[in-house]
């Protein structure tokens, strides 16, 4: 990286970066991005993926309906309803 990708980076992210500050924030972003290209050659062609690195199980709580269905009461407050749908403005021509 050099100090011009970095200021253009910098104006991308909306990101303020004095001058005084570049020289460290090349140097930073450029090992950050040689480590990610290190980790790229890395052979991953027999690791499985997974969704957690621990062989452990969610546990989930039953698929149980626990409060009673109360729409009729609710929609009492609403200014428009229809079947069971709160009728609302349209805000998008």
């Amino acid at each position: 990286m050099d100090k011009d990708q970095v200021q253009h980076i910098a104006m991308l992210a909306r990101l303020r970066v004095a001058d005084e500050e570049i020289a460290d924030t090349v140097d930073k972003l450029s090992r950050i991005v040689d480590f990610v290209d290190q980790l790229a050659q890395a052979d991953t062609a027999d690791v499985v993926p997974m969704a957690h690195p621990l062989h452990a199980a969610q546990r989930l709580r039953p698929d149980a309906v626990t409060e009673p269905n109360e729409r009729d009461e609710f929609q009492k407050n609403a200014p428009a309803v229809d079947n069971g749908f709160y009728l609302v403005p349209k805000v998008i021509e």
